[in-house]
């Protein structure tokens, strides 16, 4: 049996695993609104500024912003002539074949999984300083995993809990309760960017690279959490009313209104306070609190628990939607690839990874969850480009809705720009990405070889 072994592009979907289709152009740009704008804008901004780039910032997202967009292009193209719910696995498995796909797929898990359980650490930051605002105290105890004194955190855990059960209930309640969040996120977003723009002192601005351009190559690569998300977009392919339409303009749209969105707030953060003094939680909070503007600052805090709630429920949904592809392909078990008979929604998916990012969140440090996410989305990217350059050589008759433009150059640049980024992490980061891929070939080598659907229609 052949190791690279290839299924058919338009593979038919088990009735047993039905999903609706509800979603329009716009619930899929709010959707990769709403996992992009959260720790990227909230959180992110004044800690690279700090620590990486000062001002220089900019830059930082602009190059991390391009790298997004070649990669964003190739989605396009392969999420509205392939479609499916399983994303960079299922073009993998498309262009590449079984083994590469099981490669992405545990790739992904990695990301979504270990992006959400981070996400609801630096959530529950923001949610404790709420409470204390209203008089409620929680222990530190439940505040903290083990590694910062504590025993687990409890509001982490609440938050993923009260997310499983909004993505068990269905898939438009999610998304409803999405849109509305990104509203209000939009909202504080815009109004910071109007109090700022009559605050901005240029003084601030210099030296404009304090940490020279070595420390803007570092703060794209760290930056880059910021636009993990956009992909997930393609995630809900099954569920877009119009896919071949509906999903290029979801992907490309969010990653654009992003992209401008993070680099006017950047270029305003750097301006109002000097990046030095940005090295907190709530950058953008501090700054305007710093400036006078308390009502303004607690309404921006508003903004952040919608945004990383948004940014959580997203991915979470991209998660799920990731493992029911692989369980329908027989590379995980089956039997979490039902739908629930009402709710149309894989019940069994989302309660197995509300379980695991439960585990995760309430134990480990934000730090620590975070470190692996960027390698594992730079991999994903760096696949799907090469799948639209392989799959244009090998199946140039594929019916394409929306093709990659500039072939091939679009691709190779998505590519390079990604190994580039990639080779920039942290080397012990690195290292924990092998070692977690190596994990993975262990369990494809005893489960999902010999059990994939495949495997099965050739014996």
């Amino acid at each position: 049996m052949d190791l690279f072994r290839k299924k058919e592009i338009n593979t038919s979907l088990e009735g047993e695993s039905h999903l609706v289709k509800c979603l329009s152009a716009f619930d899929l740009t709010l959707l990769g609104i709403g996992a992009i704008i959260g720790a990227g804008i909230f959180i992110l901004t004044g800690i690279v500024a700090a620590r990486d780039a000062g001002p220089g910032v900019i830059f930082s997202y602009i190059i991390a912003g391009f790298a997004c967009v070649f990669s964003a292009l190739s989605y396009a193209e392969l999420a509205s002539s392939i479609g499916g719910c399983g994303s960079a696995y299922g073009y993998a498995y498309a262009g590449f074949g079984e083994l590469i796909a099981w490669i992405v797929g545990w790739d992904l898990l990695l990301e979504y999984a270990i992006s959400v359980s981070a996400v609801s650490v630096g959530w529950s930051s923001y949610a404790n300083d709420f409470l204390l605002a209203i008089k409620i105290h929680i222990p530190k105890d439940f505040l903290y995993g083990p590694s910062q004194g504590g025993i687990f955190n409890l509001l982490a855990c609440v938050i993923i809990a009260i997310l499983t059960a909004l993505l068990m209930w269905g898939v438009k309640s999610s998304t409803r309760v999405n849109n509305m969040m990104v509203m209000i996120k939009l909202f504080v977003v815009l109004l910071f960017i109007v109090i700022a723009s009559g605050e901005v002192r240029l003084p601030n601005w210099s030296p404009f690279l304090p940490f020279g351009w070595e420390g803007v190559i570092k703060g794209a690569s760290l930056i880059f959490f910021a636009y993990i998300g956009f992909d997930a977009v393609s995630t809900a392919a099954e569920e877009a009313i119009n896919p071949q339409r509906d999903l290029p303009i979801g992907i490309i749209g969010s990653l654009f209104i992003c992209t401008i969105l993070y680099i006017i707030v950047a270029g305003l953060l750097t301006g109002i306070a000097h990046y030095s003094t940005l090295d907190v939680a709530s950058p953008i909070s501090h700054a305007l609190l710093a400036l006078g503007y308390k009502s303004a600052a607690s309404l921006i805090s508003v903004g952040a628990v919608a945004g990383l709630t948004t940014v959580m429920l997203v991915l979470f949904y991209g998660l799920t939607r990731i493992v029911l592809a692989m369980t329908r392909d027989g590379l995980l078990p089956k039997i979490f690839s039902k739908t629930n008979s009402y709710t149309h929604t894989p019940v069994r998916v989302i309660f197995l990874c509300g379980i695991l990012m439960i585990s995760l969140a309430a134990f480990i440090s934000m730090d620590v969850l975070a470190e692996l996410v960027n390698v594992g989305t730079l991999f994903a990217f760096f696949i799907v480009c090469a799948g639209v350059l392989y799959l244009r050589y090998k199946n140039p008759e594929m019916h394409r809705p929306f093709k990659t433009p500039a072939i091939p150059y679009v691709p190779i640049l998505g590519m390079a720009t990604c190994l580039y980024l990639i080779i920039n992490l942290p080397f012990i980061t690195l290292m924990r990405f092998v070692i977690w891929m190596a994990i993975g070939l262990v369990l494809y080598f005893i489960y999902g070889y010999s059990h994939s659907a495949l495997a099965k229609k050739q014996d």
